[in-house]
């Protein structure tokens, strides 16, 4: 049974224990002010002079140092079969959650990451790399974007899709992840995309977050 440790009606910035920087922690927590860490996601703020408000996991690769300045903040999740990740994401309660320090470094645990985005398609997650933003779309996504802008799209199983506002369509295009992928698509006006089923990944540039939160989350749901 899930339990949930953070209930919040803004965004949550969730920290991981890969490197992330100041300057995409700041970012992050502009549109995602709360702050939880994922297990080893607490030494990485505490090192960047952030607090976490919670830090869920495991707890096998946490320092002993930043169990002893959070303690009564720590939710242990004793079984190994998920990542910390998904013991995170799927243990809070908010509008949506930006997760940071989960991509670009391990290529298996980026994997798990994705997987548990296509997992709970009812979180809005958006994970943030140095160069990315990354999420799940919806069934139906609108986005306001400048025209240009890098659109790739990945596929986590069979999926079809039609769009408007891209320079490649996705009518009477089958895609799957051993089959055909969107890589490199570009944004030619305003974008509506639609799909068949919860399994397709959407890559922007990382400064298009707030365009994207503007497309996954309805007006008055953000929290403020």
């Amino acid at each position: 049974m899930t339990q949930t440790f953070v209930q919040s009606s803004q965004g949550v910035t969730l920290a991981g224990g890969g490197r992330f920087s100041a300057g995409l922690l700041a970012q992050a927590r502009t549109f995602a002010p709360r702050l939880v860490a994922a297990d080893s996601g607490a030494d990485r703020l505490l090192a960047l002079g952030a607090e976490p408000e919670a830090v869920i996991g495991d707890f096998d690769s946490i320092s002993s140092a930043a169990r002893v300045r959070l303690v009564g903040r720590l939710h242990h999740i004793a079984e190994q079969v998920t990542t910390d990740f998904d013991k995170a994401l799927r243990s809070i309660d908010a509008p949506f959650v930006l997760g940071l320090g989960f991509a670009g470094q391990r290529l298996d645990h980026s994997l798990a990451v994705l997987n548990a985005l296509v997992r709970y398609p009812d979180k809005r997650c958006l994970i943030l790399s140095g160069s990315d933003v990354t999420f799940l779309a919806p069934r139906s996504l609108d986005l306001t974007l400048p025209k240009g802008t890098r659109l790739s799209l990945f596929p986590m199983g069979t999926v079809q899709g039609e769009s408007t506002g891209l320079r490649w369509p996705l009518q009477d295009l089958h895609f799957a992840p051993d089959a055909m992928i969107g890589t490199s698509n570009e944004v030619s006006g305003p974008v509506s995309l639609r799909f068949n089923a919860d399994r397709m990944l959407v890559i922007l540039p990382r400064s298009a977050v707030g365009a994207a939160l503007d497309g996954l989350i309805p007006a008055g749901v953000r929290g403020g």
